[in-house]
């Protein structure tokens, strides 16, 4: 069965399901006097010179250093309020239930839909007069932490008056597209595709894309446009 529902935009969320649905002693000792031995002044000669002695030179060697690890540079969240172009990468710091890391989010497209898209859907008359719009967005790893199973939320349309689009949140499969958690192993410079949809009155359209988690907020956050 599916379920959908539409409130007042700025607040509108459709529901629907598909159909296909790690110490020592001391010894003193008298002294012994010995009489002088005279050798021949050649003989000494002969022997002094027979005997030189070399005194080695002394080598200083600095034990090796080791140089400090490099580090990767701190990535820093973009001023809330900036705005970009739809097709450019923004680097974040991001975490998810405990798991800590840098990413590159790009929203690579806003993609307007077909009415008949919503056929496997069962959606209210509420329904009646809008049209789906798919934001397309990449996410890649920048950071050294596995981001596996992680997730990317806070993501919204908004409308050409600025207002939010409606979004379409599917219980199940919805071939059109497809949100989702990050695949396994999602680790420095894996990235992934994920697709939101959004619904968008006929009179109007789905213009910009907002990404809204904190510290950021509705409306001051990072805009695709």
């Amino acid at each position: 069965m599916v379920l959908a529902g539409l409130t007042a935009v700025g607040m509108l969320t459709l529901t629907a399901c598909s159909d296909g649905g790690s110490a020592s002693d001391t010894a003193t000792t008298a002294p012994v006097t010995t009489a002088p031995v005279t050798t021949p002044a050649a003989s000494r000669t002969a022997t002094a010179s027979s005997t030189p002695t070399t005194t080695a030179p002394s080598i200083t060697a600095a034990a090796p250093t080791t140089p400090p690890a490099a580090q990767a540079p701190a990535v820093s969240r973009p001023a809330p309020g900036t705005t970009v172009k739809i097709g450019d990468a923004v680097r974040l710091p991001f975490s998810f239930a405990g798991s800590e890391g840098a990413i590159a989010l790009t929203v690579t497209s806003v993609e307007k839909g077909d009415p008949a898209d919503l056929a496997s859907l069962r959606l209210d008359d509420n329904t009646k007069g809008l049209v789906p719009y798919y934001i397309h967005y990449q996410v890649t790893n920048i950071g050294d932490t596995d981001l596996s199973f992680t997730n990317l939320s806070h993501i919204r349309g908004l409308l050409a008056n600025g207002t939010r689009a409606p979004d379409l949140m599917v219980f199940g499969t919805f071939a059109k597209c497809s949100d989702g958690k990050m695949p396994s192993e999602f680790t420095n410079g894996k990235s992934a595709d994920f697709c939101i949809p959004v619904m968008s009155p006929t009179t109007s359209r789905v213009t910009a894309v907002e990404y809204w988690d904190d510290p950021y907020t509705v409306d001051n956050g990072i805009t695709w446009k």
